[in-house]
């Protein structure tokens, strides 16, 4: 597939990766920061086969071989949003670098955005969340697989431990430079 330019280094980015363990908001901040910023959105989830949907549901991790097919599927939907001129927000929880490696290898115009929380607050939200198929149990091996982005990855790191409007407005400070935000905010419609 043809790619586009890459973006100037420093440039905004047209696409985010929000990435975290399962319940730490991913689908929740994604849906309202697409909304907010006017882009499109997908969630991780939506790539899955239904054989990984039903191992999770059993409570089974998924391995290796489970996931790379649906890495390969996000960033091939990253691709298509960027062929045709998108911006885009898409979760993944992209535990290991080596995942993350996979989704953003080639794609400098997608920012990874590291929705952080600690495992006592992401434990009581799963244990609240209803119809899901990732079981409470699975948390465990949520966090013993989770490698926090390395400095060199510059991620965007959010903590998650505040109201999810918090976490879309630190996301869209980073997204929107200052003067855009300045500007819209200026604007009033003729009455």
């Amino acid at each position: 597939m043809m790619m586009q330019p890459l973006p100037k280094r420093g440039a905004r980015p047209t696409m985010l990766l929000l990435m975290g363990v399962s319940g730490s908001g991913k689908t929740t901040t994604g849906q309202r920061l697409a909304r907010k910023l006017g882009w499109v959105f997908r969630d991780a989830d939506d790539f899955h086969p239904p054989a990984n949907i039903e191992k999770m549901r059993a409570g089974v991790a998924l391995t290796d071989e489970d996931r790379w097919p649906w890495l390969e599927a996000i960033g091939h939907w990253l691709d298509l949003q960027r062929l045709h001129g998108g911006r885009a927000v898409v979760t993944c929880s992209a535990l290991r670098r080596a995942y993350r490696d996979k989704v953003l290898h080639g794609r400098s115009d997608v920012k990874l955005v590291y929705l952080k929380g600690s495992k006592a607050l992401i434990g009581d939200r799963l244990s609240r969340r209803q119809h899901h198929f990732m079981p409470t149990s699975l948390l465990d091996s949520q966090f013993a697989t989770l490698e926090e982005p390395a400095r060199d990855e510059r991620a965007l790191v959010v903590s998650v431990s505040r109201a999810p409007n918090s976490v879309v407005d630190e996301i869209v400070r980073y997204v929107v430079p200052p003067h855009a935000r300045l500007a819209k905010a200026t604007i009033r419609p003729h009455r």
